[in-house]
Parts: C-alpha cells; structure tokens; sequence
C-alpha cells in the first residue's frame, strides 16, 4: 500500500484499493458464499423456503459421498487434471527454455506470435477445431490411413481427446510462467555448468529447474484449477466413459434443477483442488506470495 500511495498520490491510491476490495466483494466472496449457502439447504419449493423444512445440513454433501458412480467420477477428475498438468509442463518446458535461453529476438517474436493468435479465438471454437480434427473421418484418421499406420478410422472421442484438447487450452497458463521464470537465470550459470562436465540431464535438473520452481509451480497451479472446472473440452470431445465431474455439476444445475446439490457439488471440487493446490506449493516449497508474481 504504502509503494502504491508513493507511485499515484494518496488520493488515486485509495480509489484502486476501493475497486479491488469492490471487485473481490462482488465478483469473489458474493458468489462463493451464496455457494456454501445453496449447498448446506435442501432443494424445496418456493413455498417451504424459509419453513420448518428449510435447515442447514450437510445432506447435499453426504450424498456425494453414498454416490459410487458420481464419487468414482470426482476422484477420475482429480488426477486426471493432475495428468493434463504434468502433460502440459513436458510440452512447455523444452518450449519455455528455448525461448528463454537459446531464441534469438526475432526467433522469440515469431514464437510468441504463433502461440499467442489462436488464443485470440474462443476456447470453444478452439475445442471444436479439435472436435474436427479427431473425427472418425476427420484428418487426423485420414492422415493415418494414407500413411499406413492405422487398418481403419479409429475414435479418438474419449478420455486422449480430452487431455490432448486440455493441453492445447492451457498451454499458455504453463508456458509464460516457465518462460519468464527461465529468462532471468544467467546463462553464464549454465554454461559453467557445462563448463564443469554437467551433462543435460544434470544441467536442467539441477541448475533451471530449481530456479524455475516458483513459475514450474504457477503453471502447475494455474493448469490444474483450470482442468479441473473445464466443461466445454469433457462435453464435446468426451465420451459416456469419460465423463468429467463438472459435467455431473451442469446436470444437477441445468437438467436436474437441484441447484442446492450441484452447489454441494462444486463446493466440494472447489474445496479439494484448494487443498490440491496447497500441496503442490508445499512440494515444490512456494509460497502464495511467489506465484502472484
């Protein structure tokens, strides 16, 4: 606060502070709240709403719990965004270090561009392209066919779908902050590394990674909250088998009309990937404070 009323005056300072604590009121706390509130009462007519009926309880949780299909389907989301995160960072990290220490200017501005324009478009468009491409006579198959590798049109619907569609969504959110993480350590660390008889291998798991886990552990943050609350890559690319917890989430919001259990619902996704979350900095030893930079 005090760098802030330092940089913009006592006055313009306050004015930021006012629409931060607006934005985290509205925006944050409101909406959560109102969650924990639907979550904890029962689903009642508008008529019985405030009756004797209409208690707190921890009901709509519970039923998760007795529910084998829909419990089976939470922890299935669970790792698998832990697998689209750890997919993603064995995508970007070759990428991010690249970038950082090896691409010339114009090599990095060519590189930026092309990762960052197709974000430009919505992610379901995005999604839908990959719906295209993976088609049972889509060019994915075709390709194959005409190479030889595959005897017929193989259905690519399904869980590979779903994490190859994941990976590509949110490239970015592990890429930039592996990237910039990188991009400060000094080349002259590796190259007396190298200089010492440290092979690759040793060099990156030893020298850059290290110095790059506070933004190793940002991507991995960023990627698996966002995996885990995904709905548009599960419902056009997945498969009755393939299911993702937040598809059983819409269906209780939209379809089943039990507002107060897919509140429950998302309650408890929201709940286990904060603690998911928590463990991950505790492993890689980062605190909040490093990933908000």
């Amino acid at each position: 606060m005090g760098d802030l009323k330092n940089r913009f005056g006592p006055g313009l300072s306050t004015i930021f502070l006012i629409l931060v604590l607006f934005w985290l009121a509205v925006m944050v706390l409101a909406p959560n709240l109102m969650m924990i509130d639907y979550a904890l009462r029962p689903n009642l007519p508008p008529a019985a709403i405030g009756g004797p009926d209409d208690r707190y309880s921890l009901a709509n949780i519970t039923y998760l719990a007795g529910e084998a299909t829909h419990r089976a389907i939470f922890f299935k989301t669970i790792w698998a965004s832990g697998l689209v995160a750890a997919v993603t960072f064995l995508v970007c990290y070759p990428i991010a270090f690249w970038m950082a220490q090896r691409a010339t200017t114009g090599q990095l501005a060519i590189a930026l561009m092309l990762i960052i324009i197709p974000f430009f478009i919505n992610e379901v468009l995005r999604t839908l392209a990959w719906f295209i491409i993976l088609a049972y006579r889509g060019p994915l198959n075709a390709v194959l066919l005409n190479l030889g590798i595959i005897d017929g049109p193989i259905r690519w619907q399904g869980d590979g779908g779903v994490l190859a569609a994941m990976v590509y969504a949110y490239i970015l959110f592990m890429l930039l902050p592996i990237y910039n993480a990188i991009e400060s350590l000094e080349k002259a660390q590796i190259e007396a590394a190298r200089d010492l008889g440290a092979s690759p291998w040793r060099i990156h798991t030893r020298v850059v990674i290290p110095h790059a886990k506070a933004g190793i552990a940002t991507g991995f943050v960023f990627t698996f909250m966002l995996a885990a609350g995904s709905y548009v890559a599960p419902a056009l690319l997945g498969s009755p088998g393939s299911r993702w917890f937040t598809e059983i989430i819409y269906n209780w919001f939209f379809e089943g009309g039990d507002w107060n259990r897919g509140a429950a619902y998302a309650l408890v996704l929201l709940v286990l990937c904060l603690a998911v979350v928590l463990i991950t900095l505790r492993l890689f030893r980062v605190n909040l404070t490093d990933v908000a930079k």
